[in-house]
């Protein structure tokens, strides 16, 4: 049996970008976790993965504090899903569902070092001419609202800002289209994709008055079907 002293269990889920996670953690860090990458069928794998978790850390759903899911932007598709199982998870168990975006993970993933001195940007890939990105100062403050930039308007955002760090899917796609610029720029070496052991450390202290979360759409998905190759993204 689980202390009371470990804080509170947490289920962190993620389906918003390229893959789908889920991690089951407390105040001592992940119990369990696993960790897919996956362009696509998140709704077949996420429930079977946050059971297989579950058993890992040998807890049930009802020992479970709160549930904590990226709220975008990301995947339209993927970010649907990882939403309504997270929320229906936290109604079915009567616990408090606590939304975070993707751009505060991936900023959280990066090491003091490396951003000492430096803007982060988080950058998430949205499969079309613009990328979606935030900025955040060392100490993982934000410095700007989540947007979503094309190149021009991303060269234009960055050109005051002396030292940038990337992170995250889109970070090399955004280094592309920042050439030329006059920023010192670092590609972190954290991982592309949300950590869920992260989402449930950054919710952990936001279980309180949680509101059950919405997701965070930068502009409408696209209004035609999705082709073979590629989900519609928000």
């Amino acid at each position: 049996m689980l202390s009371k002293t470990s804080g509170p269990l947490i289920l962190a889920i993620d389906s918003a970008t390229s893959g789908c996670s889920v991690c089951v953690s407390n105040n001592d860090g992940p119990l369990a976790k696993m960790v897919k990458e996956m362009s696509r069928g998140q709704a077949e794998v996420l429930i079977p993965m946050a059971e297989d978790v579950l058993k890992q850390a040998k807890v049930t759903p009802q020992d479970l504090d709160a549930i904590a899911v990226t709220n975008g932007p990301g995947a339209f598709t993927g970010l649907r899903i990882g939403l309504a199982g997270a929320r229906g998870l936290a109604l079915a168990l009567g616990i408090p569902c606590v939304g975070i975006t993707t751009l505060e993970v991936l900023a959280a993933a990066t090491a003091s070092a490396e951003r000492k001195d430096k803007v982060i940007l988080a950058c998430v890939e949205s499969k079309r001419a613009d990328i979606y990105v935030q900025t955040f100062a060392p100490d993982l403050s934000p410095l700007s609202a989540p947007l979503a930039l094309d190149g021009p308007a991303l060269f234009e955002f960055c050109k005051d800002i002396s030292a940038l760090l990337l992170v995250g899917d889109a970070a090399g796609r955004a280094r592309e289209m920042l050439n030329g610029c006059a920023a010192d720029i670092v590609l972190s070496t954290a991982d592309a994709l949300p950590d869920p052991a992260l989402i449930a450390q950054l919710a952990k202290d936001r279980i309180d008055g949680a509101q059950t979360p919405e997701p965070l759409y930068l502009r409408p998905p696209d209004a035609k079907l999705p082709k073979a190759q590629g989900r519609a993204r928000a």
